[in-house]
């Protein structure tokens, strides 16, 4: 075999139908005078379908962006269950603190709210008692429903994509809705001028359980937030590329030290059912490594196989792949659709030598600019990336959630590359659930939603490029072909 070639990912870049956009617009606002009333423009004028720019939009990114700031960026029409039409019927001068808004928003709350190049991206809760038209059931928290809009796909090979059942009662507002259950989300994907949306609930596809909502309760709940969906704002941009895969940039200088199994190759027996890995050698981005500081290792924290543990046991290369390794996790990446679904990191032992090496103080630090997500008890941090070139999100997972609680890593958050916003923690459920490491993960938004791929190969180039060397690739060389003897024919009978 020869060593992997690293390249970067495909993406289709969707085309926006702005004139159908308005022309629903003005569908939902032609019995609003209020709208025109207290904003000044002639609403059969100002919405004309054929008019991408209309100062209609101009006006509802004003009012909407009092409670979502910044929506005007979305470069796909943003859909929100916000009726803006009955909020100004019942408040002319809307703002955050209008008592109009809960009505007018369904009784969702939003939680966060990002929107930029490649669309948007929003997470609303309902509280934890769900009302007399939803499952009678009081849960430890409220349900997070998430949606996205986006004029990015990727393009990845995705064995389980496009399936879905037709839902019934919803399909004169969405005739191409369809609803599935994939990696531990109900899912609810459909087009609307020309932009991908999906709207997605976590649930355990299996019986109910005390602090965890079923998928089939979770059905009412979507279908609500569905149905309340309306076009909140955006803003026309400039029409966004194709993007081919291209060789990734890497180190032309070796590494002396780093070396690396190649992706796929997981521990022998370590995958579900003893499946193999799967090999992606895809970076997904150009990211900064999550770790602050080197040496770290990416390795398994659940199989040490002997011959790799060494003196210094996880403490040293090379690494290995784990992204498919036997987990309950829905990854339809992997064989038979389950999996780890991201790669665990242990950073580096603090040694001797090591003047103020603290290793309950070892860094995790942004791989992008971007917008956190994260309520408040919960042990993961969502990174979001939404630009031109990119629609991503990258996840951290088994820091303390008190400590971040306190240094107010919650939803909204922005972040700088490079920037610390955690330690290396051990937390799964409770403190010293884990060894302590970073589980990170990447996900990328695909027709069916955002699907969890490969970190691996991401992570071995971003490490490349903070040590500044290229690592060497363990992948095994095939023998030499035999050579015949002399006077003999070296083909077989």
């Amino acid at each position: 075999m020869q060593a992997e070639e690293f390249s970067t990912p495909a993406l289709t870049a969707l085309r926006i139908d702005w004139p159908a956009a308005l022309d629903q617009l003005r569908t939902e606002f032609a019995h609003s005078p209020a709208f025109a009333a207290n904003f000044g423009f002639d609403i059969r004028r100002d919405m004309r379908a054929d008019d991408s720019r209309s100062p209609a939009l101009v006006r509802l990114n004003a009012i909407t962006g009092l409670l979502y700031p910044a929506i005007g960026q979305s470069a796909v029409p943003v859909l929100l269950p916000l009726d803006a039409a009955a909020l100004l019927a019942q408040d002319p001068d809307p703002n955050t603190e209008s008592a109009a808004l809960p009505g007018a928003q369904a009784g969702f709350q939003a939680a966060m709210f990002d929107a930029g190049p490649a669309g948007y991206d929003a997470v609303f809760t309902l509280d934890g008692n769900l009302g007399n038209s939803l499952p009678a059931r009081v849960f430890a928290r409220p349900v997070e429903i998430q949606i996205t809009g986006s004029n990015l796909v990727y393009d990845i090979a995705d064995p389980l994509g496009g399936k879905g059942e037709p839902v019934k009662d919803l399909a004169a507002q969405y005739p191409d809705l369809r609803r599935f259950i994939r990696e531990g989300h109900v899912r609810y994907a459909f087009s609307r001028f020309g932009a991908a949306y999906v709207v997605s609930v976590q649930c355990l596809d299996s019986v109910p359980k005390p602090r965890r909502l079923a998928c089939r309760e979770a059905y009412p709940v979507a279908k609500r937030f569905l149905g309340a969906l309306r076009l909140a704002g955006g803003m026309p941009q400039r029409q966004l590329r194709d993007i081919a895969a291209m060789p990734a940039d890497r180190p032309v200088a070796n590494s002396p030290d780093f070396t690396y199994w190649p992706s796929g190759e997981l521990i022998p027996g370590s995958g579900f059912r003893k499946q193999d890995g799967r090999p992606d050698s895809t970076v997904y981005a150009q990211i900064r490594f999550p770790i602050a500081q080197t040496p770290a290792y990416a390795r398994s924290q659940s199989y040490t196989p002997r011959a790799e543990s060494g003196a210094n046991g996880p403490f040293a290369y090379p690494w290995r792949d784990n992204f498919c390794e036997s987990r309950s996790f829905g990854v339809g990446q992997c064989a038979m659709g389950f999996g780890h679904q991201g790669q665990d990191i242990r950073p580096g032992s603090c040694q001797p030598e090591q003047r103020g090496c603290d290793v309950k103080q070892q860094g995790v630090v942004a791989v992008r600019d971007g917008v956190l997500i994260r309520s408040s008890k919960q042990q993961a941090v969502t990174l979001l990336v939404n630009t031109a070139r990119e629609h991503i999100r990258f996840r951290y997972m088994h820091m303390d959630p008190v400590q971040l609680d306190r240094d107010g890593v919650l939803d909204g958050r922005r972040v700088a590359e490079g920037e610390r916003f955690g330690v290396v923690g051990n937390y799964l459920d409770f403190p010293n659930g884990t060894t302590r490491h970073l589980h990170f993960d990447v996900q990328v938004f695909t027709p069916d939603g955002w699907l969890w791929v490969n970190p691996y190969t991401t992570l071995v180039a971003s490490y490349e490029r903070l040590i500044g060397g290229r690592g060497r690739d363990l992948t095994p060389t095939p023998p030499a072909p035999a050579v015949a003897r002399a006077g003999q024919d070296s083909a077989l009978p």
